[in-house]
């Protein structure tokens, strides 16, 4: 599928989906006047820490749960996530009474382990990494023959994912840069194929953004192939982990992401607690290596107009306390 075809799809997509009870809000975009300044341009926030579930993971479980036939939502579905996907997979297979399993890493987040709880599934945890409780998922799943929905490497869930694009386009008539934070690049990927695919003269520069403790699509896609990746605690949970051999966000992002950017735990912090004095908002580690990432090359958005997805605010009470304080 093209790029142009990957636009029209989400387009359609998101379309269909948007017209559904309980379907995904488009999420507000605001100006900041202490960024611009700083970059000496114009920078907006995307506040996806707004959507349902906190994250835009709702965009994407919402999709590819309501893609689902009959017999299928019947027989239930499955997943391995972190905290976010697992929320957002947890609360639409809820709303569309479908029953759901989620495998979760063992050191996974309390406050979104609870939250999960909350919505109604049963949670399953395994020692290691996403991509375990990803794997241990799909095992699952074929086993007992259900509906495996991975945050990242499933046509429907980028699709879904690929909305903010599309609310991107008719919030703003120019964008320069739209920088994201990358873990499995679902999300760049369908932000990037939207806007890229689009007919116009100019595509924005897509900004994958990694913790340099983390570093793992960005350093396989350097690569040119997918390996195993060396990693150190974060406080970008949200984009930890490996990446599973074969997504289909491999050869997307490849296309789509123009320029990469590290960051680190410092730079997190520092970002969280500048999107709390400066904008008042409350975000998560994932989306401060986006915000990070801006503030790490100010001089790059210098007269530009430029774009950070703040893409969810699940971030425990102790820890942020920790870095405003």
């Amino acid at each position: 599928m093209t790029l142009t075809e990957l636009s029209q799809h989400i387009l359609q997509t998101y379309t269909q989906i948007s017209k559904l009870p309980a379907a995904p809000q488009c999420t507000p975009i605001t100006y900041s006047e202490y960024l611009s300044k700083l970059v000496q341009g114009n920078v907006y926030l995307k506040h996806e820490q707004l959507q349902s579930t906190g994250s835009f993971k709702y965009r994407g479980a919402f999709t590819k749960i309501n893609e689902l036939n009959a017999q299928q939502k019947t027989a239930g579905v499955v997943a391995g996530s972190s905290g976010n996907h697992g929320m957002a997979v947890a609360k639409a297979a809820g709303l569309a009474n479908t029953p759901a399993t989620l495998f979760v890493p063992e050191h996974s987040s309390p406050l979104k382990l609870a939250k999960i709880c909350d919505y109604g599934a049963l949670v399953k945890k395994v020692p290691g990494d996403c991509l375990v409780a990803e794997t241990q998922a799909q095992t699952y799943a074929q086993e007992h023959n259900i509906t495996y929905i991975s945050p990242y490497n499933d046509l429907s869930v980028l699709a879904g994912q690929g909305g903010i694009g599309v609310e991107l386009a008719s919030q703003l008539d120019t964008i320069d840069s739209v920088l994201v934070a990358v873990g499995g690049g679902g999300l760049i990927s369908g932000i990037g194929s939207f806007l890229k695919g689009l007919n116009s003269s100019q595509s924005p520069e897509i900004v994958g953004c990694w913790p340099e403790n983390s570093p793992v699509l960005y350093k396989c896609l350097a690569a040119g192939h997918f390996f195993n990746v060396p990693e150190q605690a974060t406080l970008s949970d949200g984009t930890a982990g490996q990446v599973a051999e074969g997504a289909i966000t491999f050869d997307i992002c490849q296309k789509v992401i123009d320029k990469s950017v590290l960051v680190s735990e410092t730079d997190i912090k520092t970002a969280i607690r500048i999107a709390l004095e400066q904008e008042g908002v409350k975000i998560e580690g994932a989306a401060g290596v986006a915000l990070a990432g801006l503030i790490k090359h100010k001089e790059h958005y210098a007269g530009k107009t430029a774009v950070v997805v703040l893409c969810g605010g699940n971030i425990a009470y102790d820890t942020f306390m920790e870095i405003v304080s």
